[in-house]
């Protein structure tokens, strides 16, 4: 009788782990937690793709920290978390510490003013003058007159990262201002007239007013053909060697299918499936 119970315990237990090993990977999973770490800028995308996962797949823990995308470089770097959110592509010399960039869409980085600002164009070269320090009164630009507050983000923010490689002013701009989030520069920009600033075109509301560049207003089709040239990736960073729990390697790998277009264009992102 002892034999027996052994018997029917183990295949018990074989049965249970069968059915976990079933659940996990496919998207339908039980349990387990999902951590992500970084880009403030990606709140509302990967905001999007928590709610529907956990929705979807009951007593799943998923967890995003807002840090910057420079942090949550460093957390998947340090095993502090599943999965790094980057809004740049990711450094040479990142990728040989054995970081492994995932493209998950693409992003409009919008040059933003107040709603009261008359200005509603500004090509490239002069975006970078305004930041440089070159222009610095509205009236150059066919604005009012008033003093340009220039506002960025701080050092290690993927977006500013994005913002100066492409307008070509690393290391070069006069901010007033540094933030620390995306909503932090949207809230600061709809405060003061004369103010401008930059932004995930994916959290840019109607408290502030997003510029065309070049006549080329930020839009999904605009970025999606590259007419809009002030656009970046938003990036899962994962780890060579580093295998992920079974839950985040779910998550990671819905994320990355076509499964996700729809949840990436309401989130005001651009799919690249």
């Amino acid at each position: 009788m002892k034999k027996v119970r052994r018997i029917l315990t183990m295949v018990l237990a074989v049965v249970m782990a069968a059915g976990v090993l079933a659940s996990c990977g496919t998207g339908d999973s039980e349990g387990g937690s999902v951590a992500t770490d970084g880009s403030t800028s990606m709140s509302t995308v990967i905001n999007a793709l928590g709610e529907v996962f956990t929705e979807e797949n009951e007593g799943v823990n998923f967890t995003y920290n807002p840090t910057g995308s420079g942090s949550g470089i460093s957390a998947v770097l340090e095993g502090r978390c599943d999965i790094g959110l980057s809004s740049r592509y990711l450094k040479d010399e990142e990728k040989t510490e054995g970081l492994v960039e995932n493209i998950l869409c693409l992003d409009g980085i919008a040059i933003i003013v107040h709603k009261d600002n008359p200005v509603s164009d500004l090509d490239l070269e002069t975006i970078a003058k305004i930041y440089t320090g070159e222009i610095t009164n509205w009236s150059e630009v066919g604005g009012n007159d008033g003093e340009i507050v220039v506002i960025g983000r701080e050092a290690g923010s993927g977006t500013r990262d994005g913002f100066e490689s492409i307008t070509g002013t690393e290391e070069k701009c006069a901010y007033r201002q540094e933030l620390t989030s995306t909503g932090d520069v949207i809230t600061t920009v709809s405060q003061n007239p004369n103010a401008i600033g930059y932004a995930s075109l994916a959290s840019v509301s109607d408290t502030v007013k997003a510029l065309s560049v070049g006549g080329v207003e930020p839009s999904e089709a605009t970025i999606q053909s590259g007419d809009y040239v002030i656009q970046r990736p938003f990036v899962l960073v994962t780890k060579e060697g580093t295998e992920l729990s079974d839950t985040a390697k779910a998550f990671f790998d819905w994320a990355m299918s076509s499964d996700v277009d729809q949840i990436i264009s309401d989130a005001g992102c651009v799919p690249v499936n």
